[in-house]
C-alpha cells in the first residue's frame, strides 16, 4: 500500500505525520524542537516541490509512505490520484491519501509562510516548530487512526502479501 500524507506545502504537518507513521518521531510523547528540525524534510521543501510526491520511507508492514504539498487544492490531488490509479491499474484499496491540513494551527501557517514563502527562516522556522509541537498530539492521534485502519484491514484480508493490504479511507483521508 502507498500512503500519501498531504497538506498545503508538504513540509510541516504532512512531514510530521509521515515521520510519526514511520517511527522517526515518537507516538507516545511530544518531541523537542531539535527532534523535529532533525527530520530531513521538515521546513526544508521549496515552492518548486509543490505537487511532487516525495518518498519518506517504508513502515514495518512494508507500506510506502510519501508526502506532498498541494496548496489549497486537495480535491485536485484526489482526482489526479484516482485518475492515475485507473490509468495504471492500481487498486483504489492500495492507495490512501491522508489530508492533515486540518491539523495546521495559525502559528504553523504564519511560520510556514514566513520561512518557506518569504525566506525569513530565522523568524518563521521557530514559529512553525513551536506550532507543530503545540499540535503534535493531534497529529499523532490522526496517524494512530490511519495505522489502526491499516491494521484492521490487514486482519480482515487474510492471504494478502505484506505492503499490499486493502484499506478504506479514514475521515482524515477523505477527498
Amino acid at each position: 500500500m502507498k500512503i500519501i500524507y498531504h497538506c498545503f506545502g508538504g513540509t510541516h504537518s504532512s512531514v510530521t505525520a509521515a515521520c510519526i507513521h514511520l517511527g522517526l518521531l515518537p507516538r507516545d510523547r511530544v518531541p523537542g524542537c531539535r527532534e523535529l528540525l532533525d527530520q530531513k524534510l521538515f521546513d526544508r521543501r521549496e515552492m518548486s516541490d509543490i505537487g511532487k510526491i516525495t518518498f519518506v520511507g517504508r513502515d514495518g508492514l512494508g507500506n510506502e509512505v510519501y508526502v506532498v504539498g498541494r496548496r489549497n487544492r486537495p480535491k485536485l490531488l484526489c482526482n489526479v490520484a484516482e485518475g492515475l490509479s485507473v490509468l495504471f491499474g492500481i487498486k483504489h484499496e492500495n492507495l490512501m491519501l491522508v489530508d492533515v491540513s486540518s491539523y495546521v494551527s495559525p502559528s504553523m501557517r504564519a511560520g510556514g509562510f514566513m520561512s518557506r514563502r518569504m525566506g525569513l527562516v530565522a523568524i518563521g522556522r521557530p514559529l512553525v516548530t513551536w506550532g507543530t509541537i503545540r499540535n503534535y498530539r493531534r497529529l499523532a492521534a490522526a496517524v494512530e487512526k490511519v495505522l489502526s485502519e491499516i491494521t484492521r484491514t490487514r486482519e480482515k484480508a487474510p492471504g494478502k502479501k505484506e505492503g499490499n493490504a486493502a484499506a478504506s479511507i479514514t475521515p482524515e483521508a477523505a477527498c
